[in-house]
């Protein structure tokens, strides 16, 4: 008899748990289903609506502007240069505008600002894009001057603020939205020089602008790319940088790492060509939803790089981090040589 209801009881608590199981399961579908239809609502209208990209010469920016033309906005496109402010503007509508900036001379950036709160008017800017940028000097530390360090520094973080403080009254207007380009480098020191501090600050200041905005009702994103083939990443010209710089280097140096360092480190490199990826659009797609969806993501990831070993490996800790990014570093020839 005791058997029996023992038994029935068992029966009775696996059914119990069936049906617990199932309706977790059914929550949780639901939950993703709901998450995704909010992410894919869009704002209504965007003809009516202006933007404005730094960096637009080429790669990202340069992306960017053609496709936010071809979709209706407004776009104010920003170029370093004389050539590339024509190429872009052979390429694209007579709604895009170009203007000249360096976002290291605050002057020109103020000026920029004063031309672009004439152009928008009572409407404000609905969406800044802070996609300027250089790598710098990408080397080992012990190589490198203060110097070194100024040039992504300057550009990358200082240009960024610049920019931001500059426009965000216009931006405050339309209750808009600001989107800083940032790097897996803002989120793992992957090599040497001023690019990695660069970035690991615009994230810091990305961070504390969402926060101070948010009462503004301005929404602020940050896109973390992976590793992209653009000019920023061009490896003959950061090879060139290194060589030059072995060039100076100090022969107690030389010898630690020794003469065919920076060859075996390219060999290194040479293995990571699947990391790299092709398909700019990946970024712009991240630009695209953080400018138009009803509930824009705080930070995006961009790239299988990005998504699947940069970011995750972010979290990781520090031994497990140390431990696979050594792995892709060259040997040096003698580090007791000192």
């Amino acid at each position: 008899h005791h058997l029996l209801l023992l038994y029935k009881k068992g029966v009775y608590l696996s059914h119990t748990g069936e049906k617990m199981l199932f309706w977790v399961l059914g929550l949780l579908i639901l939950c993703v289903f709901l998450w995704t239809c909010k992410g894919n609502l869009k704002i209504a209208d965007i003809t009516d609506k202006y933007i404005f990209i730094t960096g637009c010469d080429s790669g990202f920016g340069n992306l960017a502007a053609k496709t936010f033309d071809k979709k209706g906005f407004h776009v104010i496109a920003a170029c370093l240069t004389e050539s590339g402010s024509t190429a872009l503007k052979a390429e694209t509508s007579e709604r895009l505008h170009t203007v000249l900036l360096d976002v290291t001379d605050p002057e020109n950036v103020k000026r920029t600002a004063q031309w672009v709160k004439d152009k928008v008017g009572e409407k404000g800017l609905w969406g800044l894009i802070n996609n300027a940028g250089v790598p710098g000097v990408l080397a080992p530390t012990d190589w490198l001057t203060l110097e070194d360090y100024r040039e992504p520094v300057e550009v990358n973080l200082f240009g960024l603020i610049s920019v931001t403080l500059n426009m965000l009254p216009l931006v405050k207007k339309a209750q808009g939205r600001v989107i800083n380009v940032s790097s897996v480098g803002g989120r793992l020191a992957i090599v040497g020089g001023g690019y990695t501090p660069s970035k690991y600050a615009v994230e810091g200041f990305n961070d504390s602008l969402r926060r101070d905005m948010k009462a503004f009702g301005v929404h602020v994103s940050c896109i973390e790319p992976g590793l992209f083939k653009t000019n920023l990443a061009d490896p003959v010209k950061t090879l060139e940088k290194k060589l030059a710089i072995w060039e100076q280097l100090s022969p107690d140096i030389k010898r630690q790492y020794g003469e065919g360092y920076i060859e075996k480190s390219l060999d290194k490199l040479k293995g990571n060509t699947s990391f790299v990826n092709m398909d700019l659009s990946l970024v712009v797609e991240c630009m695209d939803h953080a400018l138009t969806s009803l509930f824009p993501k705080t930070h995006y990831a961009a790239g299988k790089d990005a998504k699947i070993f940069w970011i995750p490996l972010s979290h990781m800790p520090a031994v497990l981090q140390d431990f696979l990014l050594l792995k892709q570093k060259a040997e040096l020839a003698n580090p007791k040589a000192v």
